[in-house]
């Protein structure tokens, strides 16, 4: 397609930008993206503030600035759902296994 002079082309993505990306374990960093954010999206919704949060989870407000950050790396799957379920969030994961280079990209339903 060419629109005043410029060439692109129009790529459907996997619904994973990680694994679009190319980058490794990119399920495990596109779940804790979608667990961040629902955390995230938890303190909007609860008018909570990080120190608020920190009181009612245990969790340091420096880490829920980092959540809302998206600086992830030193948070854990597990640590992240430990929040949601703090924060009275009730969450439902669902795993399928199969070998690599199978149909699809998926591998973790959240």
């Amino acid at each position: 397609m060419t629109k005043q002079g410029v060439d692109f082309e129009l790529i459907r993505g996997s619904g994973n930008v990680f694994a679009d990306l190319g980058l490794p374990d990119a399920e495990l960093e596109q779940l804790r993206a979608i667990l961040a954010a629902e955390i995230s999206k938890t303190l909007v919704a609860e008018k909570l503030t990080v120190r608020a949060a920190e009181k009612i989870t245990g969790v340091a407000a420096a880490d829920f600035s980092r959540i809302r950050q998206a600086r992830l790396k030193s948070f854990t799957i597990d640590r992240l759902m430990t929040i949601l379920d703090r924060l009275n969030r009730k969450m439902q994961v669902s795993v399928t296994v199969s070998p690599r280079g199978a149909a699809g990209v998926g591998g973790l339903h959240v």
